[in-house]
């Protein structure tokens, strides 16, 4: 598989399986021509989250069609493709390993370099995408990330607060939940309240209804053990815990229902989300602050969230940094994102990663590529 030369504007073929989304996206250097995303979620519902087993199925039957797709929607062939891309980690070990596999046949096949990719670190790539109608790119100059840039990832598998000095090959984690992600926690807590799967959008939905102050709802660590000073850091000062208030709803619950008294679900929702938007905004501006961060990326499916959103929006404003959020098809795992961090690491002159890799769901987000 040759490797590219620095100087190209790659046409790259990104894939990516993480989860339950089958994502094929195509770029050229920084240019958006095709972001195709086949779902099987509704596949979950009935069992409150994402089986592995049945996204790995999911994406085994939609893959070829998704790939298709994308190749139509952007008049390109394989032949015409410079560089494969692929997600391969962090996420469901079943389901990267179907996206690896059908990404090593293709490399094979075609014999176009392949770059195994890190699933979070690609979440900033959308930052550089422009689109194809001759739009700006979300980043103003749209061919370089901004200096002093960071990430806030939150998404059902990962809560984390990123530095980036390069997006190539320097990536480092400022913080991270501990314990359950943030949509984690969304999930579970509708499932408590019975307003079914997947829980984000149904609990930011009903929180509009209700009153987000009627219950003090508990923010994980950040007791002063836990966050320390700028000058001495406690052991989790930019990190986050989400389990400890799953478990503070479940007992809100049951009080309720002890007494023989209507559960506020509205009130309890929306107290719960603001519990959990308060500690994700004010520890990712408190590390943005400390640490030099004057441009942030917000990402990840609950950033289609409304209160984050908004909330994220106050508090970088007042810290003065400013804040972007890519459109949400961009936002919720896609094949654009893989696409464009592989584009990154051709044009930077990377060597790609070979067929021998295998995947790793627990890829440190440090390791931009395998």
């Amino acid at each position: 598989m040759n490797h590219l030369p620095r100087s190209s504007q790659p046409l790259v073929l990104g894939i990516e399986s993480s989860c339950d989304e089958t994502g094929v996206g195509i770029v050229r250097g920084t240019r958006l021509l095709a972001n195709t995303v086949s779902s099987s979620m509704d596949e979950h519902v009935r069992f409150g989250g994402v089986i592995p087993e049945i996204a790995s199925r999911a994406h085994l039957d939609a893959f070829v069609p998704t790939l298709r797709e994308a190749l139509a929607a952007a008049d390109v062939t394989l032949a015409d493709i410079d560089a494969i891309a692929v997600t391969s980690g962090p996420g469901l070990a079943g389901a990267l390993m179907v996206g690896v596999c059908a990404a090593k046949a293709l490399a094979v096949a075609t014999g176009k370099p392949l770059y195994a990719i890190n699933h979070l670190v690609a979440h900033v790539g959308v930052g550089l995408l422009e689109p194809g109608d001759g739009a700006p790119g979300i980043f103003a100059g749209g061919n370089a990330l901004p200096e002093n840039l960071g990430a806030l990832l939150v998404s059902g598998g990962h809560t984390e607060i990123l530095r980036i000095r390069s997006i190539t090959d320097d990536v480092e984690l400022l913080g991270s939940t501990i314990d359950d992600a943030a949509g984690e926690a969304y999930d579970k807590v509708a499932r408590l309240l019975g307003l079914g799967y997947p829980g984000g959008p149904a609990i930011d939905k009903l929180a509009r209804t209700g009153n987000a102050k009627a219950i003090r709802f508990p923010r994980g660590l950040t007791q002063p053990k836990y966050m320390g000073t700028a000058e001495e850091p406690g052991p989790h000062r930019y990190d986050w815990s989400f389990s400890g208030l799953k478990t503070a709803v479940a007992r809100c619950v049951e009080q309720f229902e002890a007494r023989g008294e209507e559960v506020p679900v509205a009130d309890i929702a929306a107290a719960f989300q603001e519990a959990v938007v308060d500690v994700i905004t004010s520890k990712a501006v408190l590390a943005c602050r400390e640490n030099g961060i004057t441009e942030l990326l917000l990402g990840g499916g609950v950033a289609a969230n409304s209160r984050l959103r908004q909330l994220t929006e106050q508090r970088c404003r007042v810290a003065g940094i400013r804040l972007t959020v890519p459109p949400l098809a961009l936002c919720t795992d896609n094949g654009a994102m893989v696409a464009a961090l592989g584009a990154q690491l051709v044009m930077a002159g990377t060597a790609p990663s070979g067929i021998g890799f295998a995947p790793d769901s627990s890829m440190p987000v440090t390791s931009v590529s395998a």
